[in-house]
């Protein structure tokens, strides 16, 4: 569990000091993702943005498991 949790702060330090340059990166424009406006209302669904966010997290636990 401890190795987890700096693993995982780690990982939160670095996404935070690279957050500059991930801005600029088209995260939630993916083809597949699922974005209505209308006159008064708009809505965003990131499907595919979600399934490769969760597949990278899997594969990344699957590596720290091993």
């Amino acid at each position: 569990m401890n190795r987890l949790l700096i693993v995982l702060g780690l990982a939160l330090l670095a996404i935070g000091l690279a957050w500059p340059w991930l801005g600029r990166i088209p995260w939630g424009r993916l083809p597949g993702d699922i974005f209505v406006q209308r006159d008064n209302f708009s809505f965003y669904f990131p499907l595919t943005t979600g399934l490769i966010v969760s597949i990278v997290l899997s594969i990344a636990i699957w590596f720290l498991r091993k």
